[in-house]
């Protein structure tokens, strides 16, 4: 574990401190809400369409420029290690037996990306899964994006890079810029919640941050979209973030801290015409996979024409 941490902290001593190319994901989640199809497999490995719903996730990132990758990981979640490493014996089968169309396939174990794991020994909340962080990001500014959520239909989605450049050319004073979707009213209890300050273009000033109110008293129905570019001042609000009733530390609650502290926060909205698919239960997985399935480019036809026959 010594030499992994040297060998983290001088593969990031070489890059670039105004580079934002540092991506943190956390995977460790329990998965409860789609049990059992989760009882021996990460919920982050569920399939949507023809990939899993974390490989959507990384694939963003590095179309993005954020190639340098750490899952925080928890118990049952090898299989995520083992997607993104490559297979060497599979791709020889799959040589061998001249099954060329089906080795592209694989094509995602060969981007130019680095991945790194670390485990979350105790799943006490978002923030306390950031947290675990820290030793890797060794001072840089960095990437959040969780590994259920999907933005954008088959990896289109440019809001991290958005969110980087707004960084990069801002800069100064600024502590982080935070993705929002616009959601119905009956589900603002389920994320946090945007308080707006000052608006310009499709960014605002971020007054403040509600962990999941309730409907009667949610500021707005601009939701967190599971995309954040942080700096390393995170990690001290989070160890001064108080537990929740449940007893986990919330992301949400130490930037709510931080801005109390008047540090400032960018709050980005995600264009009307991208989705975002957070996958938290049966029937948000079950919409996602039918979404992706009927605009697969090759197979999507056939699948819409199988939907209209059974829904006549």
């Amino acid at each position: 574990m010594f030499v992994l941490i040297i060998l983290l902290k001088t593969n990031n001593n070489q890059q670039n401190k105004d580079m934002i190319n540092i991506g943190v994901i956390p995977v460790a989640g329990r998965g409860l809400s789609l049990l059992p199809a989760t009882k021996s497999q990460p919920k982050e490995m569920l399939p949507i369409g023809n990939k899993p719903i974390v490989q959507y996730v990384v694939d963003e990132l590095i179309r993005c420029d954020v190639n340098q990758l750490l899952f925080i990981t928890g118990p049952d979640k090898s299989s995520i290690e083992n997607h993104f490493d490559p297979n060497k014996e599979l791709i020889r089968f799959l040589r061998y037996q001249g099954l060329e169309e089906t080795l592209a396939e694989l094509a995602f174990e060969r981007e130019n990306a680095a991945y790194f794991y670390t485990r979350q020994k105790n799943q006490n909340g978002l923030g306390q899964a950031v947290l675990c962080a820290e030793p890797y990001v060794n001072g840089h500014r960095f990437v959040v994006a969780l590994g259920d959520t999907i933005l954008g239909r088959h990896t289109s989605s440019n809001v991290v890079k958005r969110m980087i450049d707004i960084f990069e050319k801002e800069g100064g004073d600024i502590k982080g810029i935070i993705a929002f979707d616009e959601v119905p009213q009956k589900e603002v209890t389920r994320f946090g919640m945007a308080v707006m300050g000052e608006s310009f273009g499709d960014c605002f000033e971020l007054a403040d941050l509600v962990e999941k109110p309730s409907e009667a008293k949610s500021p707005s129905r601009l939701a967190v979209a599971a995309r954040y570019v942080l700096t390393p001042d995170i990690f001290d609000y989070i160890r001064k973030t108080p537990p929740d009733q449940n007893g986990d530390i919330q992301l949400t609650d130490a930037i709510h801290l931080m801005i109390q502290n008047k540090q400032k926060f960018i709050g980005l909205r995600l264009p009307p015409d991208e989705k975002r698919y957070d996958i938290g239960d049966f029937d948000s997985y079950y919409k996602a996979f039918i979404d992706f399935a009927i605009h697969d480019p090759i197979r999507g036809n056939t699948i819409r024409d199988f939907l209209k026959k059974e829904l006549s």
